[in-house]
């Protein structure tokens, strides 16, 4: 054999062993707690036989702790690129099968080399989060490498999509990168995040605690926020993330992809002319809106277990990809509170950075009231959302459907925050207040010198209805563009979108805003 087939012969071999990550015994092991390995998961998310692997011959340099005789080519981390629908993302998976995923200063380099590569093409970056955390043997080296990972994630921030997906465990500094990107996807029952672990938490706080429940993908779905969406199956979370690629642009300077739509832009809903009850208290459920108006009823919702009085998600209106931010009137009768604020504020925000228009579904009475929520800053975090649409310049459409009272009112995409288009529906009750709540104010002291003040109240407030819980007043003043038939608003909002297509704006020149955080 020439030496030529010789090397040829050795790259093969060492390529077979690479892709074996920790040997065959550790991915037996992977297997058996029901996960796959680094590979099989890219294999899954990427365009079949699209993946092309960087650094699969990079090794770790310490000599620590007997490190120097646990070499694994490829050290602990696949990374590479390839595509999703044909369109081009940069990913890295961390490889449990290798130290148990953790993080060496090289691992660091390989994961820092695919985000700068993804931020030169200008592409997605997803990770796929599977570790133990820093590696201990490396000691500074490794929280060094998360460090310039973090910084990555920060500059990259609203410039390109970063996903991240978390596969098992993170925890400790390792859970700060998926903080910091767009959207984080937890495996149910398998994965989990917290800053601290049971232990500790039992040493210093003297709770008794489990993994699950200290940082589960349901705690994190539900409780914290810190989560988007949560899938059952690896092979779930894989077609999740591929949809939500879907929704996206590449970058920051481009558009997300249009689809052909095949729903009928002019399809009237005649549902939605009889979806709003007549009593102003009942509940009617938002969703039976977004899914009667969208294209073909489809609706990715993003943090669907969080703060269900506000429903956020990405849909589309003949092809073109928007946000929807939509109050929810069947949970909290659509109330605002800090935790609907943020979650509203961050879909905004991020919308806003990836130019994507935003639609806006307004039935909102106001803000949560009680001691719980002002403790909590419900001021600065209902001013979250308020900053979020009065800095967005992408295209707004708002449509008032019943309540938007006072302040709530005027953070749900209102006309003065630069809402392009506002529309309302006949049903709509635009006001500081509510009639019961504005007569009160208004005719204290006329009641108390009226011979019956129930009968003065409830004639003063069919008084107060009659002028204010109707769309009129604001379309008086040209704060409302237009009053239109429910059932038409599939219609109007694909006609607004089109007509905001060419819609050029900035906001003044400056460093940065100080968002109230």
């Amino acid at each position: 054999m020439s030496k030529q087939l010789e090397r040829i012969k050795e790259l093969v071999e060492l390529r077979a062993k690479a892709r074996l990550g920790g040997g065959e015994k550790a991915i037996e092991k992977q297997h058996e707690r029901g996960k796959y390995t680094a590979r099989e998961r890219i294999a899954m998310l990427l365009d079949e036989g699209s993946f092309e692997e960087m650094d699969m011959f990079k090794q770790h340099r310490c000599t620590n702790f007997g490190m120097e005789k646990k070499q694994y080519l490829g050290d602990g981390v696949v990374t590479g690129s390839g595509t999703i629908d044909g369109r081009l993302v940069y990913i890295f998976a961390q490889d449990f099968t290798v130290n148990g995923g953790s993080l060496s200063e090289t691992m660091a380099e390989k994961i820092c080399k695919a985000m700068d590569q993804a931020m030169k093409m200008g592409v997605p970056c997803i990770g796929i989060n599977d570790s133990g955390g820093a590696r201990i043997q490396e000691g500074i080296n490794a929280l060094g490498g998360y460090a310039n990972i973090f910084q990555r994630n920060i500059e990259a921030s609203g410039v390109i999509p970063q996903i991240s997906g978390i596969f098992g465990p993170c925890a400790g500094g390792a859970v700060y990168s998926p903080a910091l990107t767009d959207f984080i996807l937890m495996m149910e029952n398998t994965s989990y995040m917290f800053l601290t672990g049971p232990k500790v938490v039992k040493t210093v706080t003297g709770e008794d605690v489990s993994q699950e429940e200290l940082g589960g993908a349901s705690v994190h779905a539900s409780k914290s926020g810190v989560c988007h969406f949560t899938a059952k199956t690896e092979e779930e979370a894989m077609e999740m993330l591929r949809t939500l690629i879907g929704y996206i642009p590449q970058n920051n300077m481009e558009e997300a992809p249009r689809v052909e739509c095949t729903d009928p832009i002019n399809r009237m809903e005649d549902a939605l002319n009889e979806i709003i009850p007549d009593n102003p208290n009942q509940a009617y459920d938002m969703y039976q809106v977004i899914g009667a108006i969208v294209d073909n009823g489809e609706f990715l919702e993003v943090q669907p277990d969080f703060a269900r009085n506000i429903i956020v998600g990405f849909a589309r209106f003949n092809g073109q990809s928007v946000g929807i931010v939509a109050n929810q009137p069947s949970c909290y009768a659509g109330v605002l509170d800090c935790n609907a604020s943020r979650k509203g504020a961050r879909f905004v925000r991020f919308c806003d950075a990836f130019n994507i228009p935003l639609v806006t579904l307004v039935d909102v009475p106001g803000f949560l009231p009680g001691t719980g929520q002002e403790y909590n800053a419900v001021i600065s975090h209902g001013a979250k959302l308020l900053y979020a649409y009065g800095e967005a310049t992408v295209p707004k459409v708002t449509v008032t459907l019943r309540k938007s009272y006072g302040g709530s009112h005027i953070v749900m995409s209102c006309k003065q925050l630069r809402g392009d288009l506002n529309y309302a529906w006949p049903s709509a009750e635009i006001a500081v207040m509510g009639a019961s709540g504005a007569v009160a104010v208004l005719y204290a002291k006329g009641a108390k010198e009226a011979e019956d003040p129930k009968a003065y109240l409830a004639e003063k407030e069919a008084e107060y209805d009659k002028l204010f819980t109707n769309p009129y007043q604001a379309a008086k003043y040209g704060y409302i563009d237009d009053v239109i038939e429910p059932r038409n608003t599939r219609f109007r909002v694909i006609r607004a979108l089109a007509q905001l297509q060419t819609k050029k704006m900035t906001n003044p020149v400056k460093k940065h805003g100080n968002i109230p955080l």
